[in-house]
């Protein structure tokens, strides 16, 4: 049987093996390369054809390569060089030699559709080909058009945080994928798809990104948001807000009177400072403070808070505050056996006795005969019978208290949360950072008041977390090995400082764009000492920015980088298209009646994705509503949406992150809509969705984020 089972397992493997190369070939079929280099090595007399493919493919009979991986580092040469002198890294060391020739291919189903030689860039004319065509509902691979600057965020394996500032539409997301293909195909003998982790902005961001590393013959890592991490330490205990529902409230509760308290404590609790102010508190409580709850049966105390309060500060005073409460965990596990012991004569388990069917006392009795292992029955069966009953029935009642035991219930954590938040060293903290005198107790006040209704706010979940693993100790994840952060530019310094500790043996990629940081909490990426450069020190810090933007054409990129102050660095690619146009509609039905026809008039001139973006999720159902009758197959994306489809959508802006449509209608783009200087981000973040058309809507006066924008970068129509 064991022959037969190894010769099983090897068959396994082997067809494993052959599926492996199967699909590879299925996919290598239809397009086998899509470049080709010229190399001389030094010393050599004669140079090397080498064709690039999405995987590698050898000849059977003598094992040479015909088409090499564009992961490989060869491959390399033709992405960072012009023809000339080049060179490349191998595990070996470095070749050097010439290339004498690069050249791109568009093959569609085994036929060549264009060839043409290029320079130092992947060739515009395949640019163009594969940016104008209109959006898929997935992300796809392009990996025949990864240009230079892209393949040093791809290839990048030295840095322990690699941080990637990139304009809308450069290609990070693409290119943080890559990354992961070219990671697993270099490290593939020590390295798995299970042990890299993305968190991206949202569940639809997920669906978006699906199909890239498969396309690349790779599996998909594992993929998830930060808030669904919350969820899933926190949410058994806590209601917890998401960032969607504080979104909405910084959008729409602007004149509320806690609005401006609320968005202080936000900047605060999201920030380095609030994190120093957790620690010294956990460092605090190492000398008086703790909090517990007591434990409790039956109406009575067994284990009083102010017990476990002086056992716990017995301990030796040099041992870490986690290490002491899994001490006191020890302590506490011991005294309930005790308890458990004498609680076998209680009264309430005579009472119980009485009511036991007859598979309880089979049970009892067949764990007496075990213990008798065969021998005859003894003359006081009977009183073991009952000793062992008691005994069960006691045991039955207090493992609920064990169990809370064993996973640290007794640290009252919420109790500890409280006094951090009332604490006058946070409220001095607070004031030194936002010179908010005054503000603080209501804000305080506000969480506190949430905590009691068993809610936890999106700006409290991190630090709430935080401090339980300071009082628990932290728990870590030493598999991963590769965590990316998409969006890191909407990730507090405090979640950053999380996510280091959860993940301590991993390398980070965050990628971002400071433009598009809507959130209050929002960090810088491109310069200076920020949070995030200083999470693993500058040493092991590298920095990519990239300013050329493919999404778009050139009309929509001149149009929107006009809205930012430093939008002159954004270079757009030179990819033409209709100018942007804002359309005044003299009234609500007027608006209603234009985006149905505009729309309509896309769909017909072939875009298989348009957007109607909206401010907030109200204001996307509200839309919906009024379209939904006009526009036929309109779909309403909304947080709780988990996939993404092409077609006719009505989304917030928020939810669009990440995500690009062939038109995009900016449902209303009025002053009235869009008039705080806050959401200037988030009104570029929506307009560069667009990739081919870009249409704003609005009812009387225009956001002003349109008064440093040329008259000439847009049309203007007057809809009555």
């Amino acid at each position: 049987m064991k022959q037969q089972a190894e010769v099983l397992s090897e068959r396994e493997r082997s067809h494993r093996h052959l599926q492996a190369r199967l699909n590879r070939m299925k996919r290598l079929y239809p397009s086998p390369y899509f470049g080709r280099i010229d190399f001389r090595e030094d010393g050599e007399a004669e140079a090397e054809r080498i064709y690039i493919g999405i995987a590698s493919f050898e000849d059977e009979d003598d094992g040479t390569y015909l088409i090499y991986d564009w992961r490989t580092p060869v491959a390399s040469l033709y992405y960072d060089y012009a023809p000339g002198p080049v060179q490349y890294e191998t595990p070996a060391g470095t070749i050097g030699g010439t290339m004498e020739l690069k050249r791109q291919f568009q093959i569609r189903d085994g036929v060549i559709r264009a060839l043409f030689d290029t320079g130092i860039t992947i060739g515009d004319e395949l640019l163009q080909q594969v940016l104008g065509k209109g959006a898929e509902s997935r992300m796809q691979s392009i990996v025949a058009t990864i240009q230079q600057e892209q393949n040093r965020i791809i290839r990048n394996d030295r840095s322990r945080m690699l941080i990637v500032q990139g304009a809308a539409g450069s290609g990070k997301t693409s290119a943080a994928l890559q990354r992961v293909a070219y990671l697993l195909y270099k490290h593939r003998e020590r390295l798995t798809a299970d042990q890299m982790v993305l968190f991206s902005p949202n569940p639809l961001f997920n669906s978006y990104v699906s199909s890239v590393l498969p396309e690349l013959g790779e599996e998909n890592m594992q993929q998830t948001t930060f808030q669904e991490y919350l969820e899933h330490r926190l949410g058994d205990v806590f209601r917890l807000e998401d960032p969607y529902d504080q979104m909405e409230y910084m959008l729409t509760a602007r004149h509320e009177p806690d609005y401006e308290a609320r968005m202080a404590g936000i900047r605060y609790k999201a920030s380095e400072r609030f994190l120093a102010a957790v620690q010294s508190f956990g460092k605090r409580l190492l000398a008086g403070g703790m909090a517990f709850r007591s434990i409790r049966f039956q109406g009575r105390t067994l284990v009083s808070a102010e017990e476990m309060e002086r056992q716990f500060y017995s301990y030796d005073p040099a041992i870490r505050l986690a290490n002491r409460v899994h001490l006191l965990k020890e302590w506490l596990l011991q005294r309930l056996n005790e308890l458990e012991k004498a609680e076998r004569s209680a009264d309430w388990v005579t009472e119980e006795m009485n009511y036991l069917d007859n598979e309880q006392y089979q049970l009892a009795y067949n764990q007496l005969r075990k213990r008798q292992k065969g021998k005859d029955p003894a003359f006081d069966d009977a009183v073991q019978e009952e000793e062992l009953i008691r005994a069960y029935l006691v045991k039955e009642r207090f493992r609920p208290l064990r169990r809370s035991v064993k996973r640290l219930r007794f640290a009252d954590v919420t109790s500890l949360y409280r006094q951090l938040l009332n604490d006058p060293e946070t409220a001095a903290d607070f004031e030194a950072f936002d010179h908010g005198a005054g503000t603080w107790p209501q804000i305080a006040e506000a969480s506190i008041r949430r905590l009691d209704a068993g809610e936890l706010a999106y700006e409290d979940a991190t630090p709430y977390l935080y401090l339980k693993e300071l009082v628990e100790g932290f728990q870590t994840n030493n598999t991963i090995r590769y965590v990316l952060i998409d969006e890191a530019q909407d990730y507090s310094p405090f979640q950053f400082e999380f996510l280091k500790r959860l993940f301590p043996r991993s390398r980070m990629t965050a990628l971002g764009d400071f433009n598009q940081a809507i959130f209050t909490h929002a960090v810088e990426l491109a310069s200076g000492d920020t949070p995030i450069a200083r999470l693993f020190g500058e040493a092991e810090t590298e920095r990519i920015t990239l300013r050329r933007s493919y999404r778009s054409t050139r009309e929509i990129v001149e149009f929107t980088r006009q809205m930012l102050p430093d939008g002159h660095e954004i270079e757009p690619f030179d990819r033409s298209g209709g100018l942007p146009a804002v359309v005044f509609a003299a009234n609500e039905q007027a608006r209603i009646e234009a985006i149905a026809s505009d729309m309509a008039d896309l769909l017909a001139e072939g875009f298989g994705s348009v957007a109607v973006i909206c401010k907030t999720a109200a204001e996307s159902a509200a839309a919906y509503e009024a379209l939904k009758n006009v526009c036929p197959h309109l779909t309403l994306v909304d947080k709780h949406t988990a996939s993404f489809e092409q077609g006719t959508v009505v989304i917030p802006s928020y939810l669009a992150k990440g995500v690009e449509f062939d038109a995009v209608l900016i449902y209303d783009a009025s002053a009235e809509t869009y008039g705080a200087e806050s959401e200037r981000k988030l009104f570029y973040t929506a307009c560069t969705r667009a990739m081919h058309r870009l249409r704003l809507y609005a009812v009387g006066e225009p956001t002003p984020f349109l008064a440093g924008v040329s008259p000439s970068s847009y049309s203007v129509v007057e809809r009555p």
